[in-house]
């Protein structure tokens, strides 16, 4: 059996707060494999965005993390790294496309500018091999090389949310944290970026975790899926089989909210 790159087990986040705590994730664990994509599906509020924060250690207080949790990546215990340790796995190991990702680029900044401070960071790259690195990059997502002097409002959506893809592409990191990346796209977009994201994946041997609470775009897109319910995972199987024969209750209400283009509803 192939280990996997990333195996999350008995994972709890609460949120603590002045009179109680509110348990935002409840002893979840799921793992996920070499160059797999896995999703997690559910509706706001479900504690999605809180597991990825989670495996990148972006968390802040109220938030806790439970000492029974344990996030492994190549076995290697995350919630161990010191801040030193830290800094070398953020985007060299994990890269994470945030929600809002269109947002996510400095407006003040030109593009090569935001390559740039992550390249001389983390690989101490000069000006001009980080200009060569952004460059090869964006061809990658089908963007010119000579945009990088652009700034973000001189994209498009799409076109935005393609070159934060190339960001987090560029240290070439194990796993790709993607949380809602598609969010306020039109569907031909949309198409689009899990399109490019999959020949990335398939070029470069990277694993994905997929985070929306679009069931049907995840279907598309995931080998595996993990359904979640007020915190806790409440079914996980092949994508295929979350859509053929759903088992837990709220797995068929979520697909059952789908409209059918029939008229009525899926199931």
């Amino acid at each position: 059996m192939t280990q996997p790159l990333l195996s999350v087990r008995n994972l709890t986040i609460d949120y603590i707060g002045e009179e109680k705590d509110f348990r935002a994730v409840d002893d979840v664990s799921f793992d996920v494999a070499p160059g797999e994509v896995f999703g997690l599906a559910g509706e706001s509020g479900c504690g999605k965005s809180t597991i990825a924060f989670a495996i990148s250690r972006l968390h802040k207080p109220p938030a806790l993390i439970r000492k029974e949790s344990r996030i492994l990546l190549d076995g290697r215990n995350v919630l161990d790294l010191d801040r030193q340790a830290l800094a070398a796995f953020r985007w060299r190991e994990v890269a994470m496309v945030f929600q809002s990702a269109m947002n996510s680029l400095n407006p003040v900044l030109r593009i090569e500018t935001q390559f740039y401070d992550m390249l001389s960071t983390h690989k101490g790259m000069s000006r001009a091999a980080a200009r060569e690195r952004t460059a090869e990059m964006l061809r990658l997502v089908d963007i010119a090389p000579d945009r990088m002097r652009d700034y973000p409002h001189q994209f498009s959506g799409g076109m935005r949310q393609r070159i934060v893809i190339a960001i987090c592409m560029a240290l070439d990191p194990k796993l790709v944290v993607m949380d809602e990346p598609t969010t306020a796209l039109d569907v031909v977009v949309q198409r689009e970026i899990l399109q490019r994201i999959n020949e990335l994946r398939r070029r470069f041997g990277f694993s994905v975790l997929f985070i929306t609470h679009d069931l049907g775009l995840m279907v598309q897109f995931c080998d595996r899926i993990g359904i979640m319910l007020s915190g806790r995972l409440v079914e996980q199987n092949a994508a295929e089989a979350i859509y053929r024969a759903p088992e837990h209750d709220y797995t068929k209400k979520l697909w059952a909210s789908f409209p059918s283009l029939h008229g009525g509803v899926l199931l």
